[in-house]
């Protein structure tokens, strides 16, 4: 089991604010992580890889202590068993793709996990080329087979996904997920997308302003019952029309589009609840 209590003090642009956090995965889980930006996401993320410190706290991975400011334990980063997959890949450019695998092996580790992972990632092709000739989607696949490589106990995934389109971000959803249970992976995914969450995460944590405030599984954590068997969907703006009064909203998926009385109150981007009583709309905190 993977189980955590930290806290650290971030300066915002708002001022200071307190992240405050305590959790427990079960082995084999693929847990995602909800929330606002700025929230604290990324931030527990990199203090869980060691790549950041908390001001308090204890970190305990399969009965391996990473982190405990009390006792003065403080596991390396190099020494932990995570995998982290960043936004902007960080790939080294003078390594080829394969190069990039190897370079990421532990000492007499079998080197056959590189070929593996490359057929797993469907980078076979692309084993002899250099990170600036790649796409993408090509760059994100090097990077999760990358942070595969060792095996780790825990992977986190900072919205792998969020810079492609929607066809191919499906797509590498369904290799992150075909990774995840070929390995017997410990999962974390940060990710913003609703319908992501849906497809790939057990269940939900949703940090607020530095703390869990909500957990369960996905129509547990962004279905809100209301009476009479109706219920809400979250779901986010693309487009508002000021002539017609009508705001168009992606809800899972599919755009839906909702007659307003004030469209300037809207604008793109913004995180909205749908209700399907009355099949209108309010806009989220």
């Amino acid at each position: 089991m993977i189980s955590f209590s930290i806290s650290k003090v971030l300066h915002t642009v708002q001022g200071k604010a307190l992240l405050d956090v305590m959790c427990d995965i079960q082995p084999g889980e693929l847990v995602g992580l909800y929330g606002a930006s700025g929230a604290g996401k990324t931030t527990i993320l990199r203090m869980l890889a060691g790549l950041l410190l908390p001001d308090n706290g204890r970190i305990s991975v399969g009965g391996d202590t990473w982190l405990d400011t009390t006792a003065g334990t403080n596991v390396a980063p190099q020494k932990r068993s995570a995998g982290f997959v960043f936004q902007d890949y960080a790939l080294f450019p003078n390594m080829t793709v394969k190069g990039n695998l190897a370079y990421a092996l532990q000492k007499g580790q079998p080197p056959a996990i590189v070929d593996e992972l490359m057929d797993i990632m469907e980078l076979r092709q692309l084993s002899g080329r250099y990170p600036e000739t790649l796409s993408g989607g090509q760059k994100q696949r090097v990077a999760l087979a990358r942070a595969l490589v060792r095996q780790p106990k825990l992977l986190l995934l900072d919205e792998p996904l969020s810079a492609l389109d929607n066809e191919l971000r499906y797509r590498l959803q369904g290799h992150i997920l075909q990774a995840h249970k070929r390995y017997g992976l410990t999962t974390i995914l940060v990710s913003h997308d609703v319908p992501e969450l849906f497809r790939m995460a057990g269940r939900i944590l949703v940090l607020e302003q530095g703390k869990i405030v909500k957990h369960g599984t996905p129509p547990e954590v962004f279905f809100n019952e209301l009476a009479g068997g109706a219920f809400q969907l979250v779901g986010d703006v693309v487009d508002v029309n000021t002539e017609s009064k009508l705001v168009a909203v992606l809800v899972y998926g599919n755009v839906v589009k909702v007659k307003v009385a004030e469209t300037e109150q809207y604008k793109q981007g913004d995180k909205v609840l749908v209700y399907s009583d009355t099949f209108a709309i309010k806009k989220m905190a």
